[in-house]
């Protein structure tokens, strides 16, 4: 990666290549495309990377319904009960939309089915998941 812009005013802000990088793992987490993210985390990419609205690298992952790439997320430190700077966790994006398998996942990991707003559990409720609803006990 390029030197940091060290332009007056710009201290600490991310140079192209790094956005471009940041953008490239977002595009990842949302396509499902865990190959490109595992070569990043491994080589030491943050897993709890989130973009401006908060999202983390593991809420766009859940919130597009990829468990694979959730898994992988989770396994190199991504944090099950993160929120959004709307208050809303990956959790609840998995089942505002739908998908058990990721629920799944995270519940397995310790994602809070209370946290966040509206939380997992009412979401369940208000959209009538009631296969998800099960696994919330």
């Amino acid at each position: 990666m390029s030197k940091q812009d060290t332009t007056p005013g710009t201290a600490g802000a991310p140079d192209d290549e790094t956005l471009a990088l940041a953008h490239a793992l977002f595009d990842a987490a949302r396509e499902g495309n865990s190959a490109l993210l595992a070569s990043y985390l491994t080589a030491g990419a943050p897993a709890t990377l989130t973009n401006t609205a908060g999202d983390s690298l593991l809420m766009l992952a859940a919130y597009h319904g990829h468990p694979e790439t959730v898994g992988l997320i989770l396994q190199h430190g991504g944090d099950a009960n993160a929120a959004n700077d709307r208050g809303q966790t990956p959790l609840a994006g998995a089942v505002f939309k739908g998908y058990t398998d990721v629920a799944r996942e995270l519940l397995d990991a310790g994602a809070d089915p209370d946290a966040g707003t509206p939380s997992a559990r009412a979401a369940a409720q208000m959209f009538a998941r009631t296969e998800i609803l099960a696994l919330l006990g």
